[in-house]
C-alpha cells in the first residue's frame, strides 16, 4: 500500500506509512475500508445528507479486540479520530475529515435476561433491533422515538422517549458499561468501580472513551400499549397549544404526550385535502394499562374538531417505529433545540407565527413533553443536568437541495433566538448541531467543571474531540 496523506488530531498533515496500515488491516477481525474500496462511499454515508466528510480510513470493528486495536493504531500515528455507532446525530460526528473512523456499527449483539430484567447492548445496536429481542419478553428500556437511531449515542448523550417520565431516562436505566479509554485500556463502569466514569458518561456523550458494551434495567411493558396521533387543522394551533400546555401539567407520569408542528404527509388517514397543509399533531404513548389510558387521554381526545385521531392500543414496537418514515436517512438536516418550562401565551403564539408557513413540507416543530421520572433525579447524580425541564423545544429544518442551505439554517436560528426570552438556560447534547463551546457548556451547566476535570483524568490530550467535545480540565 502507498504512503497515505492523513490528518492528525492537532488539524495538522502526516505521512501514515503503507505498511503500518497493511499490519493494522491484518489484525483486526472486521475489514479496513480504505478510499479505494468499492464500498468506500456507502461506508462513510450517515443519516444527515449534509455531511460529506472523507475519512482515510474505516475500521469496522466487529469487538471489543478491533476497537482496542483502532484505538492505539490512532494513538500510534496521532490520527483525527471520530467513532461511529448508529450515525443519527444531526451535528455529523461520527465521520472526519482524512482520518480514522471507528466504525461500531457490526457490533450488534442484544443480550435479555429475562429473569433480572436487564440487557446486554453492544454498541453498534439501533432503537429497532433492542425493541425487537427486549419486547419478545415484554420489556423495555426508556430509548428515543426513531427506531433507526444507534443506541450508543442516544444513551452517551442523555436519552429520552415515550417511557421516560415513567421510568427515566435512558442513562437512569443504565446499569454499567465495558468502555475503551483513550489509552488502549479496557475499563468496567458502574455504581460500584470506575463510580466518577461511569457518572460522566451519562451524558458525557463520546468524551471519555469508546464504549463496547451496555447494560441496562427492562422494565414490564407492553407488548400492546395506548398510543397513536391526533391530528388537527393549523387554524387551531394557539388553541392547542394552550391545552397541551394544561394538560400535560396535570398528566400522570405514565403518560407522555409531545405536540408538533408539521406538513400533513400524503397517508391514507388523512384526507387528501389536508395533504401537504400545514397541521398541528399530538402524538402520545400511555407506558400502563390500556384501559387507564384511555380514561386518561380522554380530555385530549375531546378537544377541538381534529382531522383524524389514531389512538388506538398498538405494539409497543409499532410505537416506537411511528416516525421513521419522517426522519428516513438522506436528506439535509439543521436542528436547533432549547429546554423551556411551560410556555407563557406570548411564546405560544410566537411559535405559531414563525411555523406559518413552514419553509418545507418536511420540516417540524416539537414540543417533546418531559417531567415525571425524570425530574425526580438530581441534576448532580449524572453529568447529564438538567432535570427540572417541562419540555424540549425543537426547531427541525429539514430539505434535500444543498443550495438551501444557508435558507434553512437562518431560518432554524432566527427561530430559536426570537424564542430565547422565554427559554431556559439547558440544551440536550443530543439535539445540537455544530454550534460551538458555549452551546456545549450549556447542555452541562453547572456540571461541566466536573467534566473537565473527568476528561483531564481519562483523556488528557482530548484524544476523543470529533463530539460535543469537553476540553480537558488545564
Amino acid at each position: 500500500m502507498d504512503t497515505l496523506y492523513a490528518t492528525t488530531v492537532a488539524g495538522n498533515g502526516t505521512f501514515l506509512d503503507g505498511e503500518a496500515v497493511e499490519n493494522f488491516a491484518e489484525h483486526l477481525h472486521g475489514p479496513l475500508i480504505t478510499r479505494d474500496a468499492e464500498n468506500y462511499d456507502v461506508a462513510r454515508q450517515i443519516w444527515n445528507g449534509m455531511i460529506d466528510k472523507r475519512p482515510m480510513l474505516i475500521a469496522h470493528c466487529t469487538g471489543t479486540a478491533d476497537v482496542i486495536d483502532a484505538v492505539r493504531f490512532a494513538r500510534e500515528h496521532d490520527l483525527l479520530t471520530a467513532v461511529r455507532g448508529g450515525g443519527h446525530n444531526a451535528a455529523g460526528n461520527a465521520l472526519c475529515e482524512d482520518g480514522l473512523v471507528i466504525d461500531l456499527s457490526p457490533m450488534k449483539s442484544v443480550r435479555v435476561d429475562p429473569d433480572g430484567r436487564t440487557a446486554r447492548v453492544e454498541p453498534g445496536v439501533t432503537l429497532r433491533k433492542l425493541d425487537h429481542e427486549t419486547q419478545a419478553f415484554g420489556l423495555a428500556t426508556p430509548t428515543g422515538q426513531v427506531s433507526e437511531t444507534g443506541i450508543a449515542g442516544l444513551t452517551l448523550g442523555g436519552g429520552w422517549g415515550w417511557l421516560s417520565r415513567k421510568y427515566g431516562m435512558t442513562i437512569d436505566n443504565l446499569r454499567s458499561v465495558d468502555i475503551v479509554t483513550a489509552d488502549g485500556a479496557l475499563l468496567h463502569a458502574s455504581e460500584d468501580e470506575n463510580e466518577d466514569l461511569f457518572w460522566g458518561i451519562r451524558g458525557g456523550g463520546g468524551n471519555f472513551g469508546v464504549v463496547t458494551s451496555f447494560e441496562f434495567q427492562l422494565h414490564a411493558v407492553g407488548p400492546e400499549v395506548l398510543a397513536g396521533l391526533i391530528v388537527h387543522p393549523f387554524e387551531e394551533a394557539a388553541d392547542l397549544l394552550r391545552f397541551h400546555r394544561a394538560f400535560t401539567a396535570e398528566a400522570p407520569d405514565e403518560l407522555c404526550c409531545y405536540a408538533a408542528i408539521i406538513g400533513a404527509p400524503p397517508a391514507p388517514f388523512l384526507p387528501e385535502e389536508t395533504h401537504g397543509t400545514t397541521v398541528v399533531v399530538f402524538a402520545l404513548c400511555y407506558a400502563g394499562p390500556v384501559e387507564e389510558g384511555k380514561q386518561a387521554v380522554q380530555p385530549l381526545r375531546n378537544v377541538g374538531d381534529p382531522i383524524a385521531d389514531l389512538i388506538q392500543p398498538m405494539p409497543f414496537t409499532a410505537v416506537q417505529q411511528m416516525f421513521d418514515a419522517d426522519y428516513a436517512p438522506g436528506a439535509r438536516n439543521y436542528w436547533k433545540t432549547q429546554l423551556v418550562d411551560p410556555l407563557p401565551d406570548e411564546a405560544l403564539d410566537l411559535v405559531v407565527e414563525r411555523a406559518d408557513p413552514l419553509p418545507t413540507p418536511e420540516t417540524k416543530i416539537v414540543l417533546e413533553h418531559l417531567g415525571g421520572a425524570i425530574a425526580r433525579v438530581d441534576p448532580d447524580a449524572t453529568a447529564y443536568r438538567h432535570r427540572d425541564a417541562a419540555f424540549s423545544l425543537n426547531i427541525f429544518p429539514r430539505w434535500t437541495d444543498p443550495e438551501e442551505d444557508d435558507i434553512h439554517i437562518s431560518w432554524a436560528r432566527a427561530f430559536i433566538d426570537a424564542l430565547a426570552p422565554f427559554a431556559t438556560d439547558g440544551v440536550g447534547v443530543n439535539f445540537l448541531s455544530r454550534e460551538g463551546h458555549e452551546r456545549v457548556r450549556a447542555a452541562y451547566g453547572a456540571n461541566y467543571d466536573r467534566l473537565a476535570k473527568l476528561k483531564a483524568k481519562y483523556d488528557p490530550t482530548n484524544f476523543f474531540r470529533m463530539n460535543q467535545n469537553i476540553e480537558p480540565a488545564a
